[in-house]
């Protein structure tokens, strides 16, 4: 564990000592089409219509299988709960005439795909399950802003949808000095990383 935060530490200190030379962030970045996809950790609830002993709510465990009664180690991990949902009504229908579900996230666990991660000089640094539109002010409230010790405008943002593309996020701008000009939407994958400052 010592090491992985060493290793994040150098990473986070030399995105810093580039992030000038860094291309801004683009502010548009949402996707109109973009699905939530289920990953391990997720609680769904599956609902079988007319046939409450067959709903339940269910972990995708960390093999991105679910058991429900009926249908067992039925892979859920990658899929949106509507495709889900018909593959679930496909193995029913050898038990059940025309079943119909619905499959809603309880919980969203999430794998890294859906989420958006925060690392270094935040007051709480943490994983955040992505939402549509989310942006990057909307990352500063949750995790409780900077600390006293962040270089916010050297912050890096990593877009894992772009290849680990790295791109300069002025968090002091927005958050210290009101800038909505430095505001940008984030996609599910990214990581921000916010380094310590120099003095």
């Amino acid at each position: 564990m010592k090491v992985r935060i060493g290793l994040l530490a150098l990473v986070a200190s030399l995105l810093a000592a580039c992030a000038s030379t860094l291309p801004e962030a683009p502010k548009q970045a949402a996707q109109a089409d973009y699905k939530y996809l289920i990953g391990p950790g997720d609680i769904l609830n599956i609902n079988v219509w007319r046939n409450p002993e067959l709903t339940a709510n269910v972990p995708v465990r960390p093999d991105g299988r679910i058991t429900i009664p009926l249908v067992e180690d039925m892979v859920a991990i990658g899929k949106d709960p509507t495709a889900l949902a018909r593959e679930i009504e496909a193995a029913l229908h050898k038990f059940i005439q025309d079943p119909i579900v619905t499959v809603v996230v309880a919980t969203a666990g999430g794998g890294s795909s859906q989420q958006v991660r925060v690392v270094g000089q935040a007051a709480r640094p943490t994983t955040l399950p992505y939402r549509q539109n989310m942006t990057l002010l909307d990352v500063m409230i949750a995790v409780g802003g900077l600390t006293d010790f962040a270089a916010g405008n050297r912050a890096v943002l990593v877009r894992g949808r772009e290849d680990n593309k790295a791109y300069n996020v002025r968090l002091d701008d927005l958050i210290k000095r009101g800038d909505v000009g430095a505001n940008i939407q984030v996609l599910p994958g990214d990581v921000i990383i916010v380094p310590e400052s120099w003095f």
